[in-house]
């Protein structure tokens, strides 16, 4: 009790300090979607990122030097997910392992009969709900924050997975607020997993990435994706959807302005 009440207002004093002005201009060069933001909301990032900043542990890897630009780039768009909510900063997160570029895994694929077989995966990103750290290729990070329309944001992602983790099974169900809000989430998103499961067999093009058939913790990490960089796509050809997303997010991103 007294140190969730220590943490509680070392966040408060964290988000109400002056935010830098260096921090603040890369901000506004490489992650141009929080110009979009209602300048209320703009106020509330910074100080999450703030908060952010001091509790995550940041590693660079493969040669990366570790750069402020890197951490707070990367602190900026995991912080758009919490915007509006009561949140605990990705409790389960300790670390971010940041790469140059795409690294590789070992990974082990099944062959079918009951077989596998040893292999190496190369990446952009990745995390799990055991593992309290994210990995995140920079090259990929940085791009996907300068481009707002592509749908495709690796952080936007795999902080997705981190809001999922927090419910406890990885489902593809974050922390809902009501038993009538976890009924409409499963209704709506397991419709919509299916007819992306549909369109990806049968080759038709989708707002969302064929990588969110993959299962559901992969859709709703998708969604995400699209959500935030695609909103007026989504919300026009994925209305249900669209509308389950922004009561969890509680942001309206399809009537931001446009930078």
């Amino acid at each position: 009790m007294v140190f969730s009440l220590f943490r509680s207002r070392k966040r408060e004093r964290l988000r109400a300090a002056p935010f830098p002005d260096d921090w603040r201009r890369t901000i506004e060069r490489n992650v141009p979607i929080v110009l979009r933001l209602p300048p209320s909301d703009r106020v509330e990032l910074f100080g999450h990122v703030q908060v952010f900043l001091a509790e995550k542990h940041f590693e660079g890897v493969g040669g990366l030097e570790l750069t402020d630009e890197i951490r707070v780039t990367i602190a900026a768009q995991a912080c758009l997910l919490l915007l509006h909510r009561d949140t605990d900063y990705y409790p389960l997160l300790k670390s971010i392992i940041v790469y140059p570029s795409t690294y590789v895994v070992p990974e082990e694929h099944s062959i079918g009969g009951g077989i596998w077989e040893e292999g190496e995966d190369e990446l952009l990103g990745h995390t799990s709900r055991t593992l309290s750290a994210l990995v995140l290729a920079w090259d990929s990070t940085l791009h996907g924050a300068r481009d707002m329309g592509d749908g495709e944001n690796v952080v936007l992602h795999e902080f997705a997975h981190q809001l999922d983790f927090e419910q406890g099974d990885v489902n593809g169900t974050p922390t809902l607020g009501s038993n009538g809000q976890y009924a409409s989430w499963a209704r709506v998103l397991g419709a919509e997993y299916d007819a992306l499961r549909r369109a990806s067999d049968e080759g038709r093009p989708s707002v969302l990435d064929d990588y969110g058939a993959e299962n559901p913790a992969e859709f709703f990490a998708v969604a995400t994706e699209a959500f935030f960089e695609r909103p007026v796509e989504l919300r026009a050809k994925h209305a249900a959807l669209y509308e389950e997303l922004r009561a969890f997010y509680q942001q309206d991103p399809a009537s931001w302005t446009r930078t």
